[in-house]
């Protein structure tokens, strides 16, 4: 090779390193920007002021809205007609999430949101274990030891040890907490079982499987407030609006955009963004401060998240 050759094989080299740098950098600030955004759906929620399955309806129905107005941005709205071979995995991932979505509203009830958000971040590992079972796919040694430090850090995070110390006085409370965690952690399970079904919708462009659960939601949930009445118009609506335009439509088209030019191991890590903003939110906020021990649990589920992310070969 002559040096002219090999000049130009390292320019090229080096054009294309940088261009693989610009593109990655490119979706950094979009995809850290819909996590600071969802990190906020807890004020959003309380403001509202209505029940959980509303605050699910309306998120559903605005929503749709807003990622309708994205597909047809990106002139991908022909995505949206299903085939024979995927509308079953389409309409069960869609059902699923919003049941999720529900368990999640549910929770911010009865736990603070920062808590909930951790606990629903359990997701991940949930996808590991299922994998497992049902694609039969190995568990390395790695993933088990992010399994075991993830389970220590949700003990942790959870203020078990705070609850158990309680006096006799909080039980009712702590019954109404703990309810709220187990709505959390079904709820990450229903979303792990969503990321199996989406791994055989992977042709399916960014955004048509969310259009899709929003629309099932708004479909099936609009008897709740039919039955249970209706917010009252004013600045509640504009709360509501917000859980679907902002934490839905906007959010999402931020996190789409962004995971397209990211590597997957920079989306273990970075999607802590979320929790870490829904704790600092709820602090500044709701007043709601974390003790040492749930901060610890915290970083131990960061850690067992990033442990089993790290290498998706191993």
């Amino acid at each position: 090779m002559t040096s002219d050759t090999q000049h130009t094989a390292s320019s090229a080299a080096l054009a294309s390193a940088r261009a693989g740098k610009s593109k990655t950098d490119s979706g950094l600030v979009p995809f850290l920007a819909g996590n600071a955004v969802l990190g906020t759906i807890g004020v959003f929620a309380h403001e509202a002021g209505t029940a959980p399955m509303t605050l699910t309806w309306f998120r559903c129905a605005f929503g749709l809205l807003g990622i309708t107005l994205w597909l047809r941005y990106r002139r991908q709205l022909p995505a949206l007609l299903l085939t024979r071979s995927t509308a079953s995995y389409v309409m069960l991932a869609g059902s699923l999430m919003v049941i999720s979505w529900g368990l999640f509203f549910s929770a911010i009830t009865r736990i603070p949101t920062g808590i909930a958000v951790v606990l629903f971040q359990i997701q991940p590992l949930w996808v590991l274990l299922l994998a497992a079972v049902f694609l039969k796919e190995a568990i390395r040694r790695r993933r088990v030891v992010s399994v075991s430090i993830a389970m220590v850090g949700l003990v942790l995070a959870t203020g078990v040890l705070e609850r158990f110390m309680m006096p006799a006085a909080g039980v009712a409370q702590a019954a109404d907490y703990w309810w709220g965690v187990a709505a959390c952690l079904v709820g990450a399970l229903v979303t792990a079982c969503v990321t199996i079904i989406a791994r055989r919708l992977k042709g399916m462009p960014q955004g048509v499987l969310a259009w899709w659960q929003c629309a099932l939601g708004t479909l099936l949930l609009w008897v709740w407030p039919m039955q249970h009445g209706w917010p009252q118009l004013g600045v509640s609506w504009l709360w509501l609006a917000g859980l679907g335009l902002i934490h839905t439509g906007l959010a999402y088209t931020l996190l789409y955009q962004g995971m397209g030019r990211l590597p997957a191991g920079r989306i273990a890590v970075l999607q802590y963004v979320y929790p870490a903003v829904a704790i600092v939110v709820d602090w500044l906020y709701f007043g709601h401060a974390l003790s040492p021990l749930q901060l610890a649990g915290i970083l131990f589920m960061a850690m067992a998240i990033w442990i089993a992310e790290r290498d998706r070969g191993i």
